[in-house]
């Protein structure tokens, strides 16, 4: 994994998987989204809101790089759009700026107060709104490349212990909110401190980074997570999968390392580099614990290498009957 950390370039060219920056215009006014969108549709991804119940479901669901947000609005104000907005963890990081007709200083500190990044008043001056927005989409990029640079493990560019951990409790809440699925697959390198041993450290090193990369491949869908859980250790969060289909990913990954054919002497296990998993599985509407979770999916790594590693075992979280592969 490459990255490029210049932080002065282009928004565009700094938020991962975009062409162009994605922002949401949010008024009830048509005419006023007409004007924003002149504005910005050229060079920006544009989203449009009438009114804030629509706008936080927009920004659920596109996840946009900035708001450009109304104080009065029919059904929900400005100010109630941006404090709850601030409150999820997957929305809490997407720039506010409030744009409105109100020119007052009260207005404007408590614009600041309720979390937004800037504040515009009306009539809007085209050359105005578009420097303003560029500059926060700038900052916001910079926030998005030092937060990844944070959350990279140093040696195998993959997340780190630190990412995971903050991901499987973010996944945890939506999936109870929400009443899906959630999967985790602990994967642990058989014999790791006998290939250390015998190949020393830095082939070790080159193991877990091809490792890692090949678990990463593996993974398809954006929201699924590849982390250095620790040491010879990673971990793979699936939100909106059930059992089934993260055995199959687990047996995929597995597959897949053999596949590399990284040599491996003095085991009895396979002449090439293997890997053993543990899965477990949250159920739609499950009231297990996060802590449970975790534990059982340890537990299912276990069992994998006390039957002889090089495979996958897994189970529901509070089942007692096990799945194997």
């Amino acid at each position: 994994m490459t990255i490029n950390n210049s932080l002065d370039q282009d928004p565009a060219m700094l938020l991962p998987g975009l062409e162009k920056p994605k922002l949401l215009i949010v008024d009830d006014h048509p005419l006023n989204i007409q004007m924003l969108y002149q504005a910005f549709s050229a060079d920006h991804h544009v989203c449009m809101a009438t009114n804030g119940k629509q706008a936080l479901e927009v920004c659920l669901k596109q996840k946009p790089d900035l708001v450009l947000l109304d104080i009065e609005m029919p059904d929900i104000s400005g100010y109630e759009v941006c404090a709850q907005l601030k409150a999820l963890p997957e929305t809490k990081d997407i720039p506010i700026i409030f744009v409105t007709a109100h020119i007052d200083e009260a207005t404007e500190t408590r614009c600041f107060n309720e979390g937004a990044v800037d504040f515009i008043s009306k009539p809007i001056n085209r050359n105005t709104v578009r420097a303003r927005v560029r500059t926060h989409l700038l900052l916001k990029a910079q926030s998005d490349l030092l937060r990844q640079l944070v959350y990279l493990d140093g040696l195998t560019e993959v997340h780190n212990r630190r990412c995971f951990d903050e991901r499987l409790n973010q996944e945890w809440m939506l999936a109870t909110r929400h009443q899906t699925p959630l999967s985790l697959i602990i994967i642990d390198v058989d014999f790791f401190k006998k290939y250390n041993d015998l190949y020393g450290h830095l082939a070790g090193d080159d193991c877990l980074r091809r490792v890692a990369k090949t678990i990463q491949q593996a993974l398809k869908r954006p929201t699924d997570l590849v982390a250095r859980y620790g040491g010879e250790e990673f971990a793979c969060l699936l939100p909106n999968t059930e059992l089934s289909g993260a055995m199959s990913v687990a047996e995929t990954i597995r597959l897949h390392i053999i596949e590399q054919k990284i040599p491996q002497a003095d085991t009895s296990v396979s002449p090439f580099v293997s890997i053993s998993l543990g899965v477990c599985s949250r159920e739609a509407g499950s009231t297990g614990m996060l802590s449970d979770f975790l534990s059982q999916a340890d537990m299912q790594l276990y069992q994998a290498k006390r039957k002889g590693r090089n495979q996958t075992c897994g189970t529901v979280l509070g089942n007692i009957s096990p799945a194997s592969l």
